[in-house]
């Protein structure tokens, strides 16, 4: 924390950048942004322990505020904490160190659609589901839905490196990216054009996506569009094992079909989602189905998908399951007694992998977690030709928030432990932040010291949300 002389000229100095009503110096104002939605942090909130709060907090309205913000940061070497909607579910913008928490909700701009070239440019601090209406007025959807939606924005999306729960035919926010403005820690702001292709070197738009404003904040984007789909059909199966949903998933993407929505339940959670409304067989695991597009071509994908499910040995449950999903897929994020009782904590490990790994992974991970004596439960989802994610899902009730902590480490270390060991990635779309930041290295292997090197280059006084991605940590 800094001394009150300091953080009172520090205070100063934002003062003159944004204006007196734009930077909070309050204990009130401060907490209100101590946390995201990691679990544990949630968890210790209920359990009344106090979260580290960052000294000021301050919300600039152009880029050219975040570039002063930033040179006076980097000249005082004080930490600077980028935060948006605060929706991440891994502590990416708690701010650990204290310093300048960098609050861009007020840079929400959405400028003009290019209805030639399909593309949109607007300010970090867009809302995304504020963004999908609005494209969805002039007959376009940006094609990015996660179950975050109304509570993150275009930043976030692009420092995590997002994925909506439709990106096996829209792609994840690493796809839709095509031009980005960032501001360096020394306050340099560095444009990456927008164009679709190019071979002048390095793609330096992919060193700042997911960086996590370890690297500089991200300050506008411009984003592909696309049309809004003439029709959305939905298809629902049931399997007997994991395998062989699997074996449908790969078969449908072999042959160059890519449904809008692809989520294979295993059995706990399949019988948790869907027992209550719909019959399967007990033990079976359940697989959601999604196509968009033109209906000639949405009803040819539907036939030979539907050819291959039944040829793996599903049964058809028709549009049901997936439609009611659908529909219904943000309920299970309100609170829950599951989640909001005792020292209760559950969290979700968002990996990915090839098909030749992907199963192995699921069951190395899920046998390692349950020797924790936690409930697991796992949906693949977010699929494409060559693999796919997996969400393996724990809960745990524990007597005193110590045990509970310990057994969410060790469930966290054991998990990824069992994900690396058998090949896979720990991270599909939700980030490190600072869930993850131990294990880093592990999954970069000797490619963590270049990392390193260019945090070092572009950040040589440590500012920039230290101690995420598993950089910068402070003495």
């Amino acid at each position: 924390m800094l001394d009150s002389k300091f953080r009172e000229n520090l205070s100063k100095r934002l003062i003159s950048v944004v204006g007196e009503e734009h930077v909070m110096t309050q204990e009130t104002d401060r907490v209100l942004n101590a946390h995201d939605a990691w679990p544990l942090s949630e968890a210790k909130l209920r359990a009344g322990e106090l979260l580290p709060l960052a000294d000021i907090v301050v919300f600039p309205a152009t880029s050219k505020e975040v570039s002063e913000i930033l040179r006076i940061a980097n000249e005082l070497e004080v930490p600077v904490t980028p935060i948006g909607g605060g929706a991440g579910t891994c502590g990416g913008t708690l701010a650990i160190y204290g310093g300048i928490q960098l609050d861009l909700k007020r840079m929400c701009k959405i400028y003009d659609i290019d209805h030639q070239s399909m593309t949109i440019r607007v300010q970090a601090g867009v809302v995304g589901i504020d963004l999908e209406e609005e494209v969805n007025r002039h007959g376009y959807t940006l094609g990015h839905t996660p179950t975050s939606l109304r509570a993150s924005n275009i930043g976030g999306f692009i420092a995590t490196r997002s994925g909506g729960s439709m990106s096996s035919l829209y792609g994840k926010i690493e796809d839709l990216t095509l031009g980005l403005e960032v501001v360096l820690p020394n306050g340099s702001i560095v444009e990456c054009k927008s164009v679709p292709r190019h071979s002048v070197g390095p793609d330096l738009r992919q060193l700042f996506i997911g960086c996590e404003g370890t690297l500089g904040v991200i300050t506008e984007a411009t984003l592909r569009l696309f049309l809004i789909p003439e029709v959305r059909r939905f298809r629902s199966f049931s399997f007997p094992d994991v395998h062989s949903g699997l074996e449908a998933i790969r078969n449908i993407f072999r042959i160059e079909i890519k449904p809008s929505i692809v989520r294979l339940y295993d059995p706990e959670d399949a019988a948790m989602s869907f027992s209550m409304q719909f019959e399967f067989g007990d033990g079976h695991c359940v697989l959601l189905l999604g196509f968009d597009g033109d209906i000639t071509h949405v009803e040819l994908d539907e036939k030979e998908a539907v050819k291959i499910c039944l040829e793996q040995g599903g049964i058809d449950l028709g549009e049901g399951p997936s439609k009611r999903w659908w529909e219904h897929r943000y309920d299970m994020y309100y609170p829950s007694r599951l989640t909001t009782s005792g020292y209760a904590i559950g969290d979700t490990i968002d990996i990915v992998a090839t098909y030749d790994k992907l199963e192995n992974v699921y069951h190395a991970m899920k046998e390692a977690m349950e020797a924790n004596e936690v409930i697991v439960m796992s949906h693949f989802s977010h699929m494409y030709q060559n693999g796919g994610s997996i969400y393996m899902i724990f809960f745990s009730s524990q007597p005193d928030a110590e045990t509970a902590w310990a057994v969410y480490k060790k469930v966290w270390d054991d998990g990824v432990s069992a994900c690396l060991r058998e090949g896979g990635t720990m991270s599909h779309q939700h980030g490190v932040g600072l869930s993850r930041s131990t294990y880093t290295e592990d999954e970069l292997g000797s490619a963590f010291q270049v990392l390193q090197d260019i945090k070092s280059v572009l950040d040589p006084k440590g500012i920039m949300n230290p101690g995420k991605l598993g950089l910068g940590v402070r003495e």
